[in-house]
């Protein structure tokens, strides 16, 4: 996550969600209304780097078709 980004998230919890969907939109903004610090919680929740895992299969012998001769 940017710096800009976390400044926003700190600053204005709602905005920095606006490429998250609506519900992120909407639950950050009811959290910021019922105090800052659970909105920008949510915020920094929502903006944080998604891990993803990528699973490569190894290709061995028997994946291979025979050779004829």
């Amino acid at each position: 996550m940017s710096v800009g980004r976390v400044l926003v998230c700190i600053l204005l919890p709602p905005l920095a969600v606006l490429d998250k969907g609506c519900g992120a939109i909407l639950l950050t903004t009811i959290l910021t209304l019922v105090g800052w610090v659970p909105g920008v919680i949510a915020a920094i929740l929502f903006n944080r780097p998604e891990r993803t895992v990528v699973i490569v299969k190894e290709r061995g012998a028997e994946n291979f078709p025979a050779r004829e001769r």
